[in-house]
């Protein structure tokens, strides 16, 4: 089977351009002093607004900066806006921003357009971060197709169904060990209006190639479907894609939360936190704020592997990772930055002050083997670390495919084509078409890029 990686892609217009379509539209959203540009002893950061990253902006002026006397101005912005930011920034190399998280989908790609600045020079002269600490799957993902470094997780995660172990109680209901997504569609409806205003699931319908698609395509993938095959035959008219993508939007109409079609992963972790939903299925990385000493929902969440139909698994593999623009006028202090973001210590200070649930964990062994985490995470740590161990980018369906990737396809043009679908499909979870009409949209922008790669 031939991946992606072999060859170097080329460039789209959509990731150069899709960040100055949309700048103007995103000055509003802007948090922090982004700056023209970074210099003398400030690095400029731009990063997506998940709540863990939240908590790192929090800590730094009083630990980061108070140890090193290195200020940091943060950008800080929602998950589809931030990726057009980055994008537009990085693939100009205007160097407005030093770091930036990126994600195991972009960081391969960035590093073959020579954007980012390799690490191992940086890892060689800082004993202390102790790289081999980083999980396989992880340090992997953000390795070059030269073999060199280019991102460090911040966090990792896999997908996993979080529900209500209180309300399956009382309805009498057993999450089974290895749910179906036939069970938890099951569940779903006899959980919807258990409780006032209770919805039996969330499941992610904000138009994104990282948002709806990233769950869809987990759903896809054991349904046995596939973006396209191990020739680049586009196959998103097959009846797999189109079976699974009716049981996703069928599901979240009838018995997923409210403004589904509007709603991501930060909605559904409101909604969950808020008890509006009984189940949710997204990132495992949701299990720190769901247990975290101020929700209302600790101890009230269990914790089950990525539903599945026809594959034995079907999580996803991620993370967000801090990369380095390669026009970065303070390299050398954007590292210091992105080691003391991703080191133990950085664990550790989150630990104290925050209580250990929320820990950017899924990047490091020791994580799983500190008494404090594993007392404090128990309820989730062991699945969460089980679940990106046995993630399978390479090959995660019935079938061959022609480029790695779970809730992704590893090549440039995904994030156009993948926006563009989850937008046509989210209109059908709107209930402003069929998801017939959705898929046949779909299938013709696929065809698009079949006929860019068939033969390579």
């Amino acid at each position: 089977m031939r991946t992606q990686s072999r060859r170097r892609p080329r460039v789209t217009l959509a990731m150069a351009a899709a960040g100055t379509l949309l700048a103007p539209l995103l000055t509003g959203c802007w948090v922090g002093a982004g700056g023209a540009g970074s210099g003398g002893n400030a690095i400029n950061v731009l990063m997506v607004n998940n709540p863990q990253m939240v908590e790192l902006q929090k800590l730094t002026a009083d630990h980061f900066t108070e140890e090193t006397g290195i200020e940091v101005n943060f950008t800080v912005l929602p998950e589809n806006d931030v990726r057009d930011k980055i994008s537009q920034d990085f693939a100009n190399q205007a160097g407005q921003y030093d770091v930036a998280t990126l994600s195991n989908y972009e960081i391969p790609i960035y590093a073959r357009n020579e954007w980012l600045e390799p690490m191992d020079s940086y890892v060689a002269k800082d004993p202390g971060y102790d790289e081999k600490d980083i999980l396989g799957p992880m340090r992997e993902s953000l390795t070059g197709d030269d073999g060199k470094l280019y991102g460090q997780p911040f966090y990792g995660e896999s997908s996993f169904l979080m529900y209500r172990k209180d309300l399956f109680a009382k309805a009498g209901l057993t999450m089974p060990e290895h749910p179906t997504w036939t069970q938890v569609a099951g569940f779903a409806e006899k959980l919807d209006g258990f409780q006032p205003g209770m919805k039996g699931i969330c499941l992610r319908g904000l138009p994104g190639w990282g948002e709806l698609i990233a769950p869809l395509t987990t759903v896809v993938n054991t349904f046995g479907g596939t973006w396209f095959d191990k020739d680049w035959q586009a196959q998103l008219d097959s009846p797999e894609w189109e079976k699974a993508t009716k049981f996703y939007v069928d599901l979240v109409r009838e018995h997923g939360e409210s403004g589904a079609a509007q709603s991501g992963f930060a909605e559904c972790l409101n909604n969950m936190t808020q008890g509006k939903v009984a189940m949710w299925y997204d990132a495992t990385s949701a299990a720190g704020s769901l247990d975290a000493a101020d929700s209302p929902v600790k101890g009230k969440i269990g914790y089950a592997p990525a539903p599945v139909e026809k594959t034995d698994s079907s999580g996803w593999l991620y993370t967000w990772a801090w990369g380095i623009q390669k026009a970065s006028h303070n390299a050398d202090k954007a590292w210091k930055f992105v080691s003391w973001a991703s080191s133990k210590e950085y664990e550790q200070l989150v630990g104290e002050e925050s209580g250990w649930s929320n820990v950017p964990a899924g990047k490091r062994a020791s994580t799983y083997e500190n008494p404090d985490y594993v007392k404090e995470a128990a309820a989730f740590q062991e699945m969460t670390k089980e679940a990106i161990e046995g993630a399978k980018p390479n090959d995660p369906g019935v079938q061959p495919r022609p480029a790695p990737g779970i809730q992704f396809v590893g090549i440039p043009e995904f994030t156009d084509l993948g926006t563009k679908v989850s937008q046509e499909i989210s209109a059908a979870i709107a209930g402003r078409q069929s998801v017939e009409e959705a898929l046949k949209k779909s299938q013709q922008l696929a065809e698009k890029i079949s006929e860019e790669y068939e033969g390579r």
